[in-house]
């Protein structure tokens, strides 16, 4: 006689409990996983264009700046005012959105002191660069922490910096210092 071998069935019973285990598993994260890290995130990266501060130290030196009713003269008053506005206007707008400067910028005071001890100097065009670099750097620091769309105008705030030659009497100038001026208002104006 021949034998016929008989197998026992396999029990379904681990196959049906990791079944109901994964199931169980999916409606957990689906409904009841906290993804509050997902929302810091989008929080932390978040453009704030769209906030208004309405900072009164940022209107000061817009309006400083738009109203141009000063002009620019051998003692350097508006020049003077104008960077010590601005200095003052990104210091109180990083304040404001809670962002920390990293650039020192009472050295833009120090260079804007410069340039009105001795009106007659031939080199306060040089002191005017390096504190409009100063500026235009806090300021792209700024924007690419905070205000990522405003990519274009901090690019053409470091141009317009870069566009007042050290080397040149700073009133043979005049055009591309009012520029920068402009332009950082603008900036800061879309910021604000």
């Amino acid at each position: 006689m021949t034998e016929i071998k008989i197998e026992k069935k396999r029990p379904i019973w681990p196959w049906l409990s990791a079944v109901f285990g994964l199931t169980a598993l999916i409606i957990y994260f689906m409904f009841y996983y906290d993804n509050s890290a997902v929302t810091t995130v989008v929080t932390k990266t978040a453009d704030l264009v769209t906030v208004k501060e309405q900072n009164a130290t940022v209107i000061e030196f817009i309006s400083y700046i738009e109203d141009d009713s000063m002009h620019m003269s051998l003692d350097h008053t508006f020049t003077y005012n104008a960077l010590v506005k601005l200095a003052d206007a990104i210091k109180a707008m990083a304040a404001q959105v809670g962002f920390e400067i990293t650039v020192n910028l009472d050295r833009i005071k120090e260079y804007a002191e410069t340039i009105t001890k001795k009106p007659l100097v031939n080199t306060h065009a040089d002191s005017i660069r390096k504190a409009t670099d100063l500026a235009s750097t806090a300021l792209q620091s700024l924007q690419q922490a905070k205000y990522p769309s405003l990519e274009n105008e901090a690019t053409n705030l470091l141009n317009s910096s870069a566009a007042i030659n050290p080397d040149v009497l700073t009133l043979d100038q005049k055009p591309s210092v009012k520029t920068f001026f402009r332009i950082a208002a603008d900036l800061l104006k879309k910021m604000n």
